[in-house]
């Protein structure tokens, strides 16, 4: 089986090199995942639903993937979409460090703005009002 690099590295468990997509054996680690989300072509995929598995580039672990929120473009309660949007840009902002802690990367900062400029571009009230 497989388990996901954080559970694997908190129990000391056994673990394996892969063979990425460029032809080159990694292990597991933090610059690897990295490397997969920065290789990404996140602006091409609509709503950022990119499969990070398998990505180009010498130094991308072959395994990796993102966590993602769905919410509607058009938002009932403004204001609960707004609190919504002030906790993810808080956790953009001030997560990084709690997810390295759990073993976990955050997201490339390029891709950071894109998803903001998207909630600003796409995410309105009912009125047609951004709500980010």
């Amino acid at each position: 089986g497989y388990v996901e690099w954080a559970f694997a590295k908190r129990n000391k468990m056994s673990h394996t090199q892969l063979k990425n997509k460029d032809g080159v054996f990694l292990q597991p680690d933090d610059e690897n995942f990295k490397a997969a989300a920065a290789n990404a072509e996140w602006s091409k995929t609509p709503g950022f639903g990119v499969v990070l598995t398998d990505m180009s580039g010498k130094a991308a672990w072959p395994i990796t993937g993102a966590s993602y929120i769905l919410m509607h473009k058009t938002q009932a309660d403004a204001v609960k979409g707004k609190e919504v949007l002030k906790f993810f840009d808080w956790a953009y902002k001030n997560g990084g460090a709690a997810a390295a802690e759990l073993d976990y990367v955050p997201m490339p900062p390029s891709v950071v703005t894109q998803v903001q400029g998207a909630w600003k571009a796409q995410l309105k009230d009912t009125s047609g009002k951004a709500v980010y």
